[in-house]
């Protein structure tokens, strides 16, 4: 009895260590050899061996290769639950191996890949880049080298741990990392069979989608109210009634090169966003534009300025009073924090550009106090003490301070010192602003016709090169061609204030140039309404904008059955580019792609006018395109909160449906009810992943 006791307790033992450390065949241990073309990625190696418990349960394996920066982690699935393919999530810059750890809900990478038959793979793309001096590493490593080694080694490893044939790879990214996403399919040969870039640029993004959006906000800034109501549901429809000629021009512009109109409702929180690291490469590549052309040459804006570009620039000497570290610059509201959670994500990447160490300054008091001019962005000019000369990048002034841009080198932070005096002046950062107008690409980007003449002649001066493609190289290790073996699902989305929707359109152009007759045979396009730039689960804007995470993981499910069974997705969706917008039909059969489609109405339209108390009649018709799934869940928000806490019961295995509710309400005033839908392949509603969301909205004026 005592030895059955004793092989049971051995026994229970061994398939606790076996499931729960699989510490019986520790892969730390072993000397690997890659045999790979690139000849810096042979000799990874694997430094831990763990297994988790969260996200449904998961292998770590973390390690590199050796003679490199670069890092990887692997995630993998219990044997029994591995389907023979991995997922692997490219940031937009290079940056850590470990970002998809502790994410929850619909944003758990890991939990979906291990849920789904397969396992993630995460690189630190050879090393964040220092953006100092973005020249410092080779481009092509942090562009497609680093994560391609890192698939590579991935199939080595899983064929170790679970036998069977060669896995099957998949990789997806946003913003910069869709760059990469892309930049890797065209650059490499049998790494990933398929891939899924979303909300991407074109080669002309960088740094025109950011220029004329910040020379419209500048010229705009309080007109915006009155905007954004005109193009609410209800408005007036017509967003340039009641602006200047300026006003117009710059929101027309703004309009033509493809920025969404409904997207301006986000503007106080807009900002710059990723050209804060951008900036500096743009005044290095092209110095004759802000030292000499731009504030005296024809043609320039600056050299016939209007009033309101006299009025925003801002040329003050003053001295530095004292250094502001960065606890102090979050308490006194100069800096945020930085996030985690904004680390890798398609939105908020850049943000975590810059390493904040103790002692570095993060900004600066100053003796002076600083007028208001609408500060977007501009320089530091150090006029005396050991870094006279230099100039130091700044994103915020505020009275008697500014703060810091993480594209700072250190060797000039350590030379300012208090009683420097210095300059604060935006002059490079107006000119920014139009440097769109010259820089006018070939016809296949049709939203710079509006800077053409009748004989196709360019409107401004042009500058000797095109900055873009030199960015994008940058990015992706080259331009995107539409060249690429594999099968690619490319999503957009349809308020994207960043990567504007006729960018996703171009790249549509380039891959039917490459493939013809048989681009349906290895492309889609899929744009996603409501959805902005950002890849997050919750915005902070749930009254306007829906995730778009579902519809990135259901494509790459869906990106696997095309390319392991043979089972074709869902059509593209059906657009039309119109000035430059990209238009879409309201009939999802027409529309086509996977979202499913939301009107709602108040009293029989998008605006009701009623008394206190009175109630008003919502309906809402759903439908969804044929085949695509099935609606699991409909929820009104009558108070303004985001948290649509009125949701309707609805039968399953419905993919059309058209439903009707009442509310009254007892607050005078102009309100939004907001109606917020899902669909879900298989009908499932407590699944967190693959929920294909809309909304829809209506206006309700109570006196």
């Amino acid at each position: 009895m005592k030895n059955l006791f004793n092989s049971i307790l051995l026994t229970t033992l061994f398939i606790l260590i076996g499931q729960n450390s699989m510490a019986q065949d520790d892969l730390t241990m072993k000397n690997w050899v890659l045999d790979t073309n690139d000849s810096i990625f042979t000799k990874p190696y694997i430094d831990i061996d763990k297994w988790y418990d969260a996200s449904g349960g998961y292998r770590y394996i973390h390690g590199g290769f050796t003679g490199t920066n670069t890092k990887f982690s692997f995630y993998f699935p219990e044997k029994k639950n591995y389907s023979g393919r991995f997922f692997q999530y490219i940031t937009p810059f290079p940056d850590n191996e470990n970002l998809a750890q502790g994410n929850q809900g619909e944003s758990d990478v890991i939990g979906f890949s291990v849920s789904n038959g397969a396992y993630l793979v995460e690189t630190n793309g050879g090393g964040p880049t220092d953006f100092s001096n973005p020249m410092a590493n080779d481009p092509t490593i942090g562009a497609y080298r680093a994560n391609a080694a890192a698939a590579q080694f991935s199939r080595l490893v899983a064929q170790t741990l679970f036998g069977g044939s060669r896995p099957f790879g998949y990789c997806f990214g946003g913003s910069g990392g869709a760059y990469r996403t892309v930049g890797g399919l065209e650059n490499t040969n049998a790494v990933w069979d398929g891939a899924v870039p979303f909300v991407m640029g074109s080669p002309m993004a960088i740094p025109n989608s950011f220029t004329f959006r910040m020379h419209a906000m500048r010229i705009l800034k309080d007109k915006f109210p009155q905007i954004v109501d005109a193009l609410e549901p209800g408005g007036s429809g017509d967003p340039y009634a009641g602006l200047n000629e300026e006003e117009k021009a710059a929101l027309e512009e703004a309009t033509k090169m493809g920025f969404p109109p409904k997207a301006w409702f986000a503007y106080k929180e807009m900002g710059i966003h990723g050209f804060l690291v951008l900036y500096n490469g743009v005044v290095m590549a092209d110095q004759a534009y802000f030292n000499e052309d731009f504030w005296s040459k024809e043609g320039y804006l600056g050299a016939h300025p209007t009033q309101s570009l006299l009025d925003a620039r801002i040329q003050e000497k003053t001295k530095i009073k004292r250094i502001i570290e960065i606890d102090e610059a979050v308490a006194i509201g100069l800096s945020e924090p930085l996030s985690e959670e904004d680390r890798g994500s398609a939105d908020k990447a850049w943000k975590n550009t810059g390493e904040v160490k103790g002692g570095k300054p993060v900004g600066y008091f100053l003796e002076n106090t600083m007028p208001k001019v609408g500060f977007m962005g501009g320089d530091l000019l150090i006029l005396s003490g050991e870094a006279e000369g230099q100039r130091l990048q700044i994103d915020k002034l505020d009275a008697d301070k500014v703060s810091l841009a993480p594209t700072n080198p250190l060797n000039i932070l350590a030379k300012l010192k208090p009683g420097d005096e210095v300059q604060v002046d935006n002059s490079n950062f107006l000119a920014v602003q139009t440097y769109h107008r010259h820089q006018i690409p070939g016809p296949e980007y049709v939203v710079y016709e509006q800077f053409k003449d009748s004989l196709g002649n360019p409107l401004y001066p042009q500058r000797p090169m095109l900055l873009g493609p030199l960015f994008t190289m940058g990015a992706a290790g080259s331009v995107p061609t539409g060249k690429y073996n594999g099968k690619v699902i490319l999503l957009g989305s349809l308020w994207d204030s960043e990567a504007h929707p006729w960018q996703q359109a171009w790249y549509h152009d380039r891959v039917k140039e490459h493939l013809g007759d048989k681009t349906n045979d290895n492309f889609r396009i899929w744009f996603t309404d409501h959805a902005n730039h950002a890849d997050a689960s919750n915005s902070g804007h749930e009254l306007h904008i829906v995730s778009y995470l579902g519809v990135v993981q259901q494509a790459l499910l869906d990106l696997s059955d095309w390319v392991e069974k043979g089972i074709a997705p869902a059509q593209s969706t059906h657009y039309e580019i119109i000035d430059g917008q990209v238009v879409v039909s309201d009939n999802a059969d027409v529309r086509l792609g996977i979202q499913p489609l939301v009107i709602a109405k108040a009293n029989g339209g998008e605006r009701a006018n009623v008394k206190v108390g009175e109630k008003v009649h919502f309906s809402t018709e759903i439908t969804l395109p044929k085949d695509t799934g099935y609606i699991v869940s409909v929820a009104w928000d009558f108070d303004g909160s985001g948290n649509f806490e009125n949701e309707i019961r609805i039968p399953p295995g419905k993919s059309e449906l058209t439903l009707e509710t009442s509310h009254a309400f007892n607050e005078k005033g102009t309100h939004f009810p907001t109606v917020r839908i899902a669909s879900q392949r298989d009908g499932n509603k407590d699944i967190p992943f693959t929920l294909i969301r809309n909304l829809d909205r209506v206006r309700v004026i109570v006196k």
